[in-house]
């Protein structure tokens, strides 16, 4: 390459990273006489967070992003404490959009922490991917030995009512669950280049575009039994099971509507009660 393609290509990735979206928010909320508070809000570039009902023994946050979703070279980290004792429910605006990326990845960061008899809810809505997305996310929790966690990711490969197929790009979805600083579920989904040739095979999607799963701890054998009682009302494929005090779903559907469908009913048989009043909208 001569020399000025090549100063003209750095100074193209230079512009190119300069206008990436950047963003960052941590919380950290309290139990108090009148209920779970915000202690701490730290909040950086395109993300926010709001709380619409304010403080309530069970408090609602809601994060959003600021630029309207997320392309290559994008990152977000998103950190939350759920501090001795206070109970907090987390999700989003709307579901995140991961647009085509030119070469770099989208990267999303999750840190949660959540203290002794605290209980946390990760209900985040739909992470929707596009053809020749490339996304990495990222999830890490630690748990006191006390805590309840109810955590549940969903994504989906293409709006089908629009017709839109994503017929290659990039999943890597890295997850690990901690309890006192010990490792109890530590898994990874990877999809790499030809994602709708993938998703087809048998054992990966079975020609489902969206997938999720839900997991609950403490969790154990009757939340497996109430998933499975509910198998003739599911649209997709749902599978459950339980070990070492919690229990996990996997759920494949056609679409996001059939995921959706079915992904309220496993958060209903886990005991989740109703789901955040932003999924209704």
């Amino acid at each position: 390459m001569q020399p000025l393609a090549i100063a003209n290509a750095a100074l193209r990735d230079e512009i190119f990273a300069a206008n990436r979206a950047t963003g960052r928010v941590a919380v950290a909320v309290a139990a108090g006489s009148g209920g779970t508070r915000p202690a701490r809000i730290h909040e950086e570039g395109s993300l926010r967070v709001r709380f619409p009902h304010g403080a309530g023994q069970v408090l609602d946050a809601v994060i959003v992003n600021t630029a309207g979703g997320m392309t290559g070279g994008d990152r977000s980290c998103i950190d939350i404490e759920a501090r001795a004792g206070a109970k907090l429910s987390v999700t989003t605006a709307a579901a995140e959009k991961i647009y085509r990326s030119l070469g770099p990845d989208t990267e999303v960061g999750v840190k949660l922490e959540v203290g002794p008899r605290a209980v946390l809810a990760w209900l985040p809505q739909e992470t929707i991917l596009f053809d020749r997305a490339r996304l990495r996310r990222t999830i890490e929790v630690n748990l006191a030995r006390d805590a309840e966690l109810l955590l549940a990711e969903a994504s989906i490969f293409g709006r089908s009512a629009m017709g839109e197929t994503v017929r290659s790009g990039s999943f890597v979805d890295r997850r690990r669950i901690r309890v006192d600083g010990a490792l109890v579920l530590a898994e990874s989904v990877q999809l790499d280049g030809g994602i709708a040739d993938r998703l087809t095979e048998r054992a990966i999607g079975a020609g489902g575009a969206a997938i999720a799963s839900v997991l609950k701890l403490p969790g154990g054998e009757d939340d497996t039994a109430a998933v499975r009682a509910m198998q003739r009302d599911f649209c997709g494929e749902v599978g459950v099971s339980a070990w070492n005090g919690l229990a996990l779903a996997r759920l494949v559907a056609a679409d996001g509507a059939a995921l959706r469908h079915d992904l309220l009913r496993v958060l209903s048989a886990f005991g989740s009660g109703p789901p955040p009043r932003l999924w209704s909208n």
